[in-house]
């Protein structure tokens, strides 16, 4: 209905409300004696109240859709007009008088029916058009009389929500039989007359005994491991099953990716996040002056901004990227206005800069970060993995060896681990470089071992987030391809528990659960993004690519992992190593990366480390 008449409703309801307070306050119709005394009451009402409801908006609002913010601002609007009212009438002086001829009651009794009228009118016109539900013009999504049988998980804000929207929109086809909920105290309970029928573990038999057709999750804010949970119930129980993003579009089938909800990282790792005390950990940085190398990347970045947290004396960020480095380094000013900042331009593979840097500074704690770590793209270039994981890193040792650094971390990945590819063959190379500075000199030089990073830079949930974007397909290298995950906050607290526990050559790695399959992980973005594996998005495999593994590892043949004092960390002796021979073997790769010599770079890796097995990547890129 129309602003313009809903004015010439409230018109009338004005002065009706007005007229019928007397004929209530007096029992009686004939009431003319007294509105001759009060003869400035009826258009008063009227005219003070209109242009109130004016000016609460009760003419630009979607009646159709009122709620209790709709009521709340009728009742304002009727409370600041009696008030106006009475103040006026008070304000007037003769010949009316409040309590002098003129019965106060009157204005109580007129403001309550102004109320019943104003907000009777409108919300009947919310229950007929919700009657009428769906437009006119509306195509059903289903024939009349076939209804999809459907039961609601989670009996709260959510889950009432989208009762009401089936109810109030019946060309969705869709039918409310019931809630299931696992607080035992709602069981019984009806929301929107529809009841709450039992918990997870009874939707077999709900399924069975009421003909269920499908089951929606309407709880946007559990865990993934809990949508997985009634994802597995609801396919045991051979019932379709959809999670809610954005109530009426998933209810219409017609979700698009700007619609879907987000999937927050933590939901994919098909374990909980562990936790480190960095409180009771972290008070070495506190005075201390830090460098981060790859302080741009996904992971450096994080580190600056905790390591920040403990206000050092000077936090230096190093990086080739000045992109990176500007962006880290204006939020670390903004957040940390106090916080001495150096960002620095450096490519770690020239040793003459590093030396003057690392001297000038003379940082007691370095987090090196810095590395190349696509391992496809490695392939083609490993003399590039060579000179930037394994010379940048030996740099940067007998740098920070020279200018007496007390503590560094390196970086390190499980693809270090019986490596397949150019990267992870590097970047054992790197542990082993860590593990004889610190047999040579005792210093506290040690690495950690991350798995796969979920949201880091390069890696597969932003990759798998655009795809999801495009509509799909999500490409997945192989079906029993296995990756080991963690988060950007877990990687950072292990690094920084490394930096305090490390006493030197150790390798630290962070108990990561079992690896996830990748396909699990793909289909758990479409499913978590309220979208059906399979039916609204596809899986497509592509093979594995040069480098790659089915499945990582964590620990090579012959180390022995022992606990920490942090359950959730492990921790690996250092090993004994011939420490002119890699110092040697280490010259030659350099020389021959210089030399841009691929096979030879092979060739060298893998007598360096006699685990590694090279893949077949064809014609060498140069």
């Amino acid at each position: 209905m129309r602003g313009r008449h809903l004015l010439f409703l409230d018109l009338i309801a004005a002065g009706l409300a007005a007229g019928a307070a007397f004929v209530i306050r007096f029992d009686t119709p004939f009431f003319w004696p007294h509105l001759v005394q009060a003869w400035l009451f009826p258009p008063l009402v009227v005219l003070l109240r209109l242009p109130i409801y004016y000016v609460f908006g009760l003419y630009r609002r979607m009646w159709r859709y009122a709620s209790v913010d709709e009521f709340m601002a009728i009742a304002k609007a009727v409370a600041l007009g009696s008030i106006l009212i009475t103040a006026v009438l008070v304000v007037q002086g003769a010949p009316v008088r409040i309590g002098m001829g003129f019965p106060r009651s009157v204005i109580v009794i007129e403001g309550m029916l102004s109320l019943l009228l104003l907000g009777g009118a409108r919300f009947a016109l919310r229950v007929a058009v919700g009657h009428g539900a769906g437009g006119r013009g509306a195509t059903p999504r289903r024939p009349t009389g076939t209804q999809e049988r459907v039961l609601v998980a989670g009996a709260g804000d959510a889950g009432a929500t989208i009762v009401r929207e089936m109810r109030a929109t019946p060309r969705l086809g869709l039918l409310p039989v019931g809630f299931v909920d696992d607080d035992l105290a709602k069981l019984g309970m009806q929301i929107h007359n529809v009841p709450v029928l039992g918990t997870r573990a009874d939707i077999p038999d709900l399924v069975a005994r009421h003909r269920i057709e499908e089951v929606i999750i309407a709880m946007p804010s559990a865990p993934g491991r809990v949508i997985r949970e009634f994802r597995t119930i609801c396919e045991r129980a051979g019932v379709r099953c959809r999670t809610i993003p954005g109530i009426y579009e998933l209810l219409d089938g017609s979700v698009s990716v700007s619609q879907l909800r987000d999937v927050r990282l933590e939901d994919l790792l098909r374990r909980n996040p562990i936790t480190v005390d960095l409180e009771e950990v972290g008070g070495f940085l506190t005075g201390a002056r830090v460098l981060v190398t790859g302080a741009g990347g996904s992971i450096g970045a994080e580190l600056c901004r905790q390591t920040a947290r403990y206000r050092p004396e000077t936090l230096i960020l190093l990086d080739q990227a000045e992109s990176g480095i500007f962006a880290i380094h204006q939020e670390l000013a903004t957040h940390f206005p106090g916080l001495d900042i150096v960002p620095l331009i450096c490519d770690i593979r020239h040793y003459d800069k590093i030396d003057r840097i690392v001297g000038q500074f003379r940082p007691s704690a370095v987090f090196h970060s810095a590395a190349r770590k696509h391992v496809p793209l490695m392939e083609l270039h490993p003399d590039e993995a060579v000179t930037t994981n394994i010379i940048g890193t030996r740099n940067l040792i007998e740098a920070c060896e020279k200018h007496a650094v007390g503590r560094f971390v390196l970086i390190s990945t499980d693809k270090a681990v019986n490596p397949s590819s150019v990267m992870g063959a590097s970047k054992r190379v790197a542990e082993m470089l860590i593990q004889e500075m610190a047999q040579r000199n005792g210093g506290a030089f040690v690495a950690v071992r991350f798995g796969n990073v979920l949201g880091s830079s390069g890696s597969v949930i932003p990759i798998f987030r655009e795809q999801l974007a495009a509509g799909g397909p999500l490409t997945v290298t192989h079906p029993e391809a296995r990756r080991f995950f963690m988060t950007i906050p877990e990687s950072v607290q292990l690094v920084i528990q490394a930096a305090a526990m490390g006493r030197g050559g150790e390798v630290f790695v962070l108990e990561m659960g079992q690896p996830v399959k990748i396909v699990d992980l793909a289909m758990d973005m479409i499913s978590l993004s309220g979208l059906e594996p399979g039916q609204d998005v596809g899986i497509v495999y592509t093979g594995l690519r040069p480098g790659e593994k089915v499945c990582e590892e964590l620990f090579r043949e012959g180390e022995h992992p022992q606990c920490t004092k942090h359950e959730h960390i492990y921790m690996v002796e250092p090993s004994k190593l011939d420490g002119l021979k890699v110092r040697k073997d280490v010259f030659d790769l350099e020389r021959l990366a210089r030399e841009m010599d691929m096979g030879g770079v092979r060739r060298k890796l893998q007598e360096l480390v006699p685990e590694y097995q090279p893949t077949d990547v064809g014609a060498e890129t140069v």
